[in-house]
Order: C-alpha cells, then sequence, then structure tokens
C-alpha cells in the first residue's frame, strides 16, 4: 500500500505536470500571437507616422506658397492703388483743364456779346437756352447787361433777371455758409 500511496502523489505530480507543460505551450502560442500582433501594430504606426511627415510636409509646402501668393496679391494691391491715384490725379488735372478750356471759350463767347449791339445780342440770347443765356449774362458788365436786357421781350427779361438774382443769392449763400 505503500507503493500506491507514493505512487498517488507522483501521478498527481505528472498530471500536474502535464498541465503544467500544457499551459505553458498555450503561455507561448499566446505570447507569439501577441508579439505578431505587436508588430503589425507597429508597422501600422510607423507607416502612419510616415504619412502624418509626408502630410506635414506637403501643408507645409502649400502654406508657404500660399504666403507666397498673398505677397504677390499685396504687392499686385499696391500697384493697382499706386496707380489709381495716378488716374484720380490725370482726371483731376483733365478736369482743371477743361474747365479753364470752358471758362476761357465762355470768356471769348462773353466778350463777342458785349461788343455786339445790345438789340443784336438781346435777340440772340432770347432764342437759346436760359442755362446757356444766363452764363453769358453773368459774365457780361452790368453796364453792357442792362443794355441787353432793356432791348429783351419784358417777359424773358424779367426770367433772366430773377435767374441771375437767384444765381447771385445761391452764391452768395454758399460763400456766408462756409463754402459747404
Amino acid at each position: 500500500m505503500k507503493k500506491i500511496i507514493f505512487f498517488i502523489p507522483l501521478l498527481l505530480f505528472a498530471v500536474d505536470n502535464q498541465k503544467l507543460i500544457d499551459c505553458y505551450k498555450i503561455f507561448q502560442q499566446k505570447k507569439a500571437e501577441l508579439e505578431s500582433m505587436a508588430e503589425a501594430i507597429i508597422e501600422r504606426q510607423e507607416a502612419l507616422e510616415s504619412l502624418k511627415n509626408t502630410y506635414m510636409a506637403l501643408l507645409k509646402k502649400k502654406e508657404k506658397k500660399l504666403t507666397l501668393k498673398e505677397q504677390e496679391l499685396d504687392q499686385k494691391k499696391v500697384k493697382i492703388k499706386e496707380e489709381e491715384k495716378k488716374l484720380n490725379k490725370l482726371i483731376k488735372k483733365n478736369e482743371e483743364l477743361l474747365a479753364e478750356i470752358k471758362a476761357a471759350k465762355l470768356d471769348k463767347v462773353t466778350q463777342s456779346y458785349a461788343k455786339m449791339r445790345p438789340r443784336n445780342a438781346a435777340t440772340i440770347l432770347e432764342n437759346m437756352k436760359p442755362k446757356d443765356a444766363i452764363e453769358i449774362l453773368q459774365k457780361l458788365p452790368p453796364r453792357i447787361l442792362s443794355k441787353i436786357l432793356a432791348n429783351m421781350d419784358p417777359a424773358k427779361a424779367a426770367m433772366y433777371t430773377e435767374m441771375l438774382q437767384k444765381d447771385t443769392n445761391e452764391s452768395t449763400d454758399f460763400a456766408n455758409s462756409g463754402g459747404s
């Protein structure tokens, strides 16, 4: 019986040992699977990191291009503003020249009317547009103006006189208000 008692623990040890060996094999298999999975994860991380670096490089390149384009646009904007200023100066200068030419032309016409006989000047002015006639009448010296108005149809003379007064009042109002 002693042999049986001795044999049972040995048998139990052998069974436990067999279980231990089986556990060790399972552990080794699981360890190999986990290592394989870890390697796959590391490869994916490396691929992701490489992709990230490539993306960042492209992003920096695009940002640099965008910055250059913005600088170009800013330079073009400055050039356009300079050209606009030049054009505005030319327009203003042309308007001033045009006003001088118009004034010189009106002065010549006014001088012509001043040299005419009052009756002839009155007849011509009566047949003109009132705005044009007033421009001429305003420039005439008072002595000549009075002679021309005296030779006009009284209704037309009254209308032109009112227009002259209105224009004079507007000019006076304009000057009294500070020019605005």
